[in-house]
């Protein structure tokens, strides 16, 4: 159990029947009447955002998450199958939950997979992932100075906007969070 008071973000606690993430939390003395703490909550099943306040007193469990590393093996039809690297077990996931994790994430790449008593709701792809790029219009002589952006689609499949001096077949680097492109290979 956790006090409100002791809230931090990042932490996760189970209410409601849903697990929840602290996004931001907020202690709040008004001049008049008792103290209580202002959270943003994040519900890390379906992503939805609520706000909600607590007496600083209020306790609520604290919900453990595990976090896996496994290795994302091959897309099958609507499942992804991820492999324990330690006892080579296999877990298959649908695309309708972690489709948006996955685009920039190739065959045999290691990912960290999320699960609150043994139910899997989260995969975390890597920070950064190096791909090549399988379709751009072609970059031209002086394209390096305007700041302007183009349509590139990598090996996965997934759209990134890149300068107009990457080339087809460039490697680049991308950040999975925000789907950027952050420099050649």
């Amino acid at each position: 159990m956790i006090s409100a008071g002791d809230f931090r973000n990042g932490v996760t606690i189970e209410l409601d029947n849903n697990i929840y993430q602290i996004i931001e939390f907020q202690h709040v003395k008004p001049g008049k009447g008792a103290a209580f703490v202002r959270t943003k909550l994040k519900n890390i099943v379906n992503g939805g955002v609520v706000e909600k306040t607590f007496r600083p007193t209020e306790k609520c469990p604290q919900a453990h998450i595990d976090r896996k590393d496994m290795q994302y093996l091959y897309a099958d039809g609507d499942l992804y199958v991820f492999m324990d690297v330690e006892n080579y077990e296999q877990i298959m996931l649908s695309k309708d939950e972690i489709a948006d994790e996955m685009k920039f994430v190739k065959e045999n790449e290691m990912c960290k997979v999320c699960s609150h008593k043994g139910k899997v709701f989260a995969v975390e792809p890597p920070l950064f992932v190096e791909l090549e790029i399988t379709e751009t219009e072609p970059g031209f002589k002086g394209d390096t100075a305007t700041g302007a952006t183009k349509p590139a689609t990598v090996e996965t499949g997934a759209t990134v906007y890149v300068p107009l001096f990457v080339n087809q077949n460039d490697k680049i680097k991308i950040d999975t969070r925000t789907g950027e492109y952050l420099s050649r290979v």
